[in-house]
């Protein structure tokens, strides 16, 4: 009697652990903030730091448009996860932290 069986369980019965999807995330908002800060470098070698002592430069960059608002919002979510999670892991790493489960002896 021969079965053809997978011999690893298809992706719609694994069940996402906590532990694999926080180091995604992680990653995701890491590389998100780095594409911030890159476009950032860009805008300061192309526009010059002199831009930003002017008032006008803010009330164009931050009122022109509602997009603006709502990606510093997203920004910021994006930072305090990354923080956080950054935490989180060195917690886990050092201190024997985790969570969901009990304390290895």
């Amino acid at each position: 009697m021969n079965i053809l069986r997978p011999l690893s369980p298809h992706l719609p019965i694994y069940k996402p652990q906590l532990t694999s999807t926080f180091p995604i995330s992680h990653r995701i908002s890491g590389a998100f903030l780095a594409t911030i800060v890159l476009f950032f470098y860009f805008l300061c070698l192309k526009v010059g730091l002199i831009c930003f002592t002017y008032e006008n430069f803010y009330q164009f960059f931050f009122y022109s448009s509602k997009l603006i608002p709502i990606s510093v919002e997203i920004t910021a979510l994006a930072l305090s996860y990354h923080l956080y999670n950054g935490v989180r892991h060195l917690l886990t790493d050092f201190s024997g932290f985790r969570i969901g489960r009990k304390r290895l002896k």
